[in-house]
């Protein structure tokens, strides 16, 4: 069953939670991901390395090193271990598209 959340145009999610359509992704969106997962509201660090997970998608298409994301976006190599509970929660709360069951593995 899809969730939806009452934004302008309506997000979809998918069962596990990813955003099906990510050009609907807004930093408002994240809020309410962030929200509705207990987070509370995101920080500017955090709002800076979802910035950067999602450009560094939209340029490989693929789950990139997070190690690097971090790095491009002025953070240490752990900041996603510091700023969100898991890599997954990150790349849901960023509206990235499910990257699949083998790389869910990884995240």
């Amino acid at each position: 069953m899809n969730t939806r959340l009452d934004t302008p145009g309506t997000a979809i999610f998918d069962p596990d939670g990813f955003l099906i359509d990510p050009a609907m992704w807004s930093e408002s969106l994240a809020g309410q991901v962030a929200g509705n997962d207990g987070l509370g509201q995101l920080s500017e660090l955090q709002l800076a390395l979802l910035r950067t997970l999602r450009h560094e998608f939209a340029r490989h298409g693929s789950v990139t090193a997070l190690s690097h994301v971090c790095h491009l976006a002025g953070q240490d190599a752990d900041c996603l271990q510091r700023l969100f509970p898991g890599a997954r929660e990150a790349w849901r709360i960023a509206g990235l598209p499910n990257p699949g069951e083998e790389a869910k593995t990884y995240l």
